[in-house]
């Protein structure tokens, strides 16, 4: 019988095994290097760095949440996430990022968003940010960026109505769109220019592990670096 795994918040000594959980997740060690980073940031968030435990009290997963804006608007990042190779698949990431959304819900915040795989984070009630007038200014794919609203009756800024936009559809919004042979070829080029190198576990397979609580947290490094704190290039459509 599966035994769903204990969650609680990251203690002091947890920073050395919440580590080791990054280091052997990810194949570089750029995750474990931006939790020690975030966690000395104004970006971190008390108890909203999860760790998830195995029968015998050992740190198998981690989830974290830490304070991004979009625009003006305060959110929060949900990235990295990580789970030790042998337990990958029962059920450990996903306690550990269910218990991070309902201590962020526990402390009154609602939208969060990921940069991950459109078939796993969908299951924690994400969906296309594109859907609430959310845009990256880094390239990503429309259906990799994602966002949840934790309380549905706050007041979201700027969201879309989607049955609006179904009943009066943009008559204009196909012909703005750049279908041209050049674009394809510009796509292919990024495409391959980054691919990962050979051997080496990439995004893709990553996130279909579930080991990507959103590549979102490695976009933060370089403004982590210039201003020691995490705040999301996304803004609002």
């Amino acid at each position: 019988m599966t035994t769903t795994p204990r969650t609680r918040p990251e203690i002091p000594a947890d920073v050395v095994a919440v580590r080791e959980v990054n280091l052997a997740a990810f194949p570089s060690e750029e995750e474990a290097d931006l939790v020690d980073a975030l966690r000395g940031s104004d970006a971190w968030i008390d108890g909203l760095s999860i760790v998830a435990e195995d029968s015998e009290g050992r740190v198998v997963a981690h989830a974290l949440l830490t304070r991004c804006h979009i625009g003006g608007t305060p959110a929060l990042a949900l990235a990295p996430c990580a789970v030790l190779p042998r337990v990958q698949r029962k059920g450990a990431g996903s306690a550990a990022i269910r218990a991070g959304l309902d201590a962020a819900r526990a402390c009154g915040e609602n939208l969060v968003v990921v940069v991950g795989h459109a078939d796993y984070y969908p299951r924690f009630g994400f969906i296309r940010a594109s859907a609430f007038g959310i845009r990256a200014s880094f390239e990503v794919p429309d259906e990799a960026l994602m966002a949840l609203t934790l309380d549905p009756d706050a007041e979201t800024p700027h969201v879309r109505s989607r049955t609006r936009r179904r009943s009066a559809p943009d008559p204009w919004h196909r012909r703005k769109r750049d279908r041209s042979p050049a674009r394809r070829v510009r796509f292919a080029r990024r495409k391959q220019a980054s691919a990962p190198p050979s051997g080496s576990l990439s995004q893709r397979t990553a996130m279909k592990e579930g080991l990507l609580g959103g590549t979102l947290g490695v976009l933060l490094r370089s403004e982590l670096e210039e201003a020691q704190r995490s705040c999301c290039t996304l803004d609002w459509i």
